[in-house]
């Protein structure tokens, strides 16, 4: 009906504007009212799709994936021919869900025989009438190639907010490279056989790693904003935090989200590494590197916070040491601003989070270190480059002796705090940051 007034309205323009309409050149009017009646058609069609779509797609878990090194790899009886069931906490719900895997480190192809995810009953057991299979283009078994991610199919799922959900692998042939996650700080469920669906498996080993897991994502409601990730290091990763405890910093955001009405569709995705550096390769690959994948990848992502830089000033005076190129305070400087110049390429804010305190932690710390991240902090509070700056500094510094962590925030090694700082840490990020 409205197309139809539309164009009535159309067919009265033109006859009233002879046939050089508007000044351009003569063509027919018939001509002119076929292009325009084209045109119409178009807008309205998009218009329609656009209010009839159910939502779309963010990512409400995420994990960086890196290679497994030898102390990290499955134990015996491996993979292959077993099943592995992998716990997750979600940061938001949804009543749609796919799961993506990765094959990146590996060098050949991973081969899964099948695929379920179900609701944690915790301890590795999970509740038995919310076990689904998951399909891959409707197959149940999927082969992943070498360096190479799979998303799984849509599955309609109740997904409640900040809840465990169990995704228990059958793997049939293993690569040599072994894609993984180290630090978890959740509890893995490995035993041989085929388990994908018991509702407790028998005599399982527990691995505290998530293997070949990338994300999951939710199809969320229209209108809601998407989600932040926050790139970081072992802090952002949660050492110090309680195995399967849920309480590293990022979490803790998540339940100050979700406990706020508008901003409570908003999902975090850690993706911490432990050990990372922004510049050079260390555990996993550097930041600057994995950037392209862990943000602008990310499924529904909005908003960044920046927290690196720890590790690249902890291990520059033993890199002088050996000859090799040390990272100064302007290097990730530098950095931090290749950061924020390809997130806002894909319209993604970013904020900046100010380096904590580390005296105390002999084998990073010296005078040298101390100034450099002094510099690093004035320039993350005052160059004006973030879109916002979040003072982890200020709030985890023992006021008496500011080049330490204060004694209720630090967990023990004078680097990494323990669940009060990290609570800590989440208390002072302002959540208006994400209500636009």
């Amino acid at each position: 009906m409205v197309a139809r007034a539309v164009v009535t309205k159309l067919d009265g323009v033109l006859a009233t504007s002879g046939s050089c309409a508007w000044g351009l050149p003569t063509i027919g009017r018939r001509t002119l009212r076929r292009g325009w009646i084209g045109l119409l058609v178009f807008v309205l069609t998009a218009v329609a799709e656009a209010a009839n779509l159910p939502g779309h797609w963010v990512g409400t878990w995420a994990c960086s994936p890196q290679l497994a090194e030898p102390g990290n790899r499955p134990p015996a009886p491996g993979l292959a021919g077993s099943t592995l069931r992998q716990i997750v906490h979600v940061s938001i719900g949804g009543k749609t869900l796919r799961v993506r895997l990765t094959n990146e480190f590996g060098d050949a192809a991973v081969s899964l025989t099948s695929v379920h995810l179900a609701q944690s009953a915790g301890n590795g057991a999970i509740t038995r009438d919310t076990d689904h299979r998951l399909t891959f283009g409707g197959e149940s078994a999927v082969t992943i190639p070498p360096g190479a991610p799979v998303i799984s199919d849509e599955l309609a799922f109740d997904l409640a907010p900040l809840s465990d959900v169990a995704i228990t692998i059958q793997f049939n042939g293993v690569p040599g490279g072994i894609t993984a996650h180290p630090g978890s700080r959740t509890t893995s469920f490995l035993q041989r056989g085929d388990f994908v669906s018991a509702s407790e498996l028998p005599e399982p080993i527990k691995i505290d790693h998530w293997y070949f897991l990338n994300g999951v994502d939710v199809l969320a409601e229209s209108g809601s904003p998407g989600a932040v990730v926050i790139l970081g290091d072992s802090i952002t990763d949660g050492r110090g935090s309680t195995t399967n405890g849920n309480d590293r910093w990022p979490d803790q955001l998540a339940y100050r989200l979700q406990a706020e009405s508008a901003v409570s569709s908003v999902a975090v995705l850690n993706q911490g590494i432990g050990g990372n550096r922004l510049l050079r390769d260390g555990l996993g690959p550097n930041a600057l590197a994995r950037f392209d994948r862990d943000v602008i990848a990310q499924t529904g992502v909005r908003w960044l916070i920046l927290f690196e830089g720890i590790n690249d000033l902890g291990t520059a005076a033993d890199a002088r040491a050996r000859g090799e190129p040390a990272a100064t305070a302007r290097d990730i400087i530098a950095a931090y601003e290749q950061c924020i110049v390809r997130a806002h390429a894909h319209g993604i804010r970013v904020f900046g989070a100010t380096l904590m305190p580390f005296e105390g932690f002999t084998r990073y710390f010296s005078s040298a270190s101390e100034a450099d991240r002094q510099t690093i902090n004035r320039w993350i509070r005052t160059s004006g480059k973030f879109d916002g700056v979040i003072d982890f500094d200020l709030a985890t510094r023992d006021p008496a002796f500011p080049s330490r962590l204060a004694a209720a925030a630090d967990g023990g090694d004078h680097l990494h705090p323990n669940p009060v700082g990290y609570r800590t840490m989440a208390g002072t990020i302002d959540l208006g940051f994400f209500s636009d």
